[in-house]
């Protein structure tokens, strides 16, 4: 069996730009792979291809799950990467969406497939998305990085490159992938407060969204996104107030933010405390608003 299922064959698309997130370690609190859903969401996109789970994932890591389906009737859902067309209204380009769980085994096999679709549908350019956990307050503007194949596509970014080095994910491999097949590609990337890493994060997934828009030249109404961004910083705000540990470590960032230094790692509180606190507060506001 081709890894690469196709429902249809989608027809006419008008210089695509393909956009792909992955949700798992590329993905700190779901901003890159809610950045790409929401993109899906708003563009009323069509799934039209999916990649076969049984050569890409380790169903230990990445279990598959039961659920009942419209009949009534048990089924197993499998993990993977679906493909999507989107039709970009007064753009001058269409969509290609790629979202899913990233996979667990032979990366190279797996970017080498998405590069040869994205060359068969003419393509011309392709922007990963991700999200990583940082020492970023909540109440700043999100953090964003990023680089890309060539100095135009940097310049259009509007931002500083990436300096980092170390461990990457299946986008650092997509992206190095697209590359080297010299196809024009991006890469953006969020920064995410780690101390509030267990709550999906819309703030970062609007600021991706912004980013895509600008890079592409297609607009969608962020409208809903912009609420969800302004009550997760609300709701932030009350768990952080709720703790003078957790507040007085923020304050911190802030700080450092404003005078671009960086705050020491012994005056960090403990991640899993700062996840406890968080997350007992949103189960306190969950009781109170019943």
């Amino acid at each position: 069996m081709q890894p690469l299922i196709w429902d249809r064959r989608p027809d006419g698309l008008r210089a695509p730009a393909m956009v792909c997130a992955f949700q798992g370690w590329n993905d700190a609190g779901d901003a890159a792979s809610s950045a790409v859903s929401f993109l899906a969401s708003s563009l009323d996109a069509r799934r039209f291809a999916r990649i076969d789970s049984e050569e890409f994932y380790d169903f230990q890591a990445n279990r598959p799950s039961v659920q009942f389906n419209d009949d009534n009737e048990r089924e197993i859902v499998w993990p993977t990467v679906e493909v999507f067309e989107a039709s970009a209204p007064r753009a001058p380009r269409d969509l290609v969406l790629v979202q899913g769980v990233e996979p667990s085994l032979r990366w190279r096999a797996f970017s080498a497939h998405i590069v040869d679709l994205a060359e068969a549908l003419g393509v011309q350019v392709v922007v990963s998305l991700g999200a990583l956990l940082g020492d970023v307050p909540h109440t700043r503007p999100v953090a964003m990085s990023g680089h890309a194949s060539d100095p135009s596509l940097m310049e259009r970014l509007g931002m500083q490159g990436s300096t980092y080095e170390g461990p990457t994910g299946i986008v650092g491999v997509l992206h190095n992938a697209c590359v080297q097949a010299g196809l024009p590609s991006a890469s953006l990337w969020a920064g995410v407060p780690h101390y509030v890493a267990a709550a999906a994060n819309p703030k970062a997934a609007l600021a991706l969204v912004r980013r895509v828009e600008g890079l592409i030249g297609v607009s969608v109404d962020v409208s809903e996104l912009e609420s969800a961004a302004a009550d997760y910083e609300r709701q932030v705000g009350l768990a952080v107030q709720s703790d003078p540990e957790i507040q007085a470590f923020v304050e911190r960032l802030e700080q450092a933010a404003e005078s671009d230094e960086e705050v020491s790692t012994d005056d960090v509180p403990s991640g899993d405390m700062l996840a406890r606190e968080f997350q007992r507060f949103l189960r306190q506001r969950g009781h109170e608003s019943k």
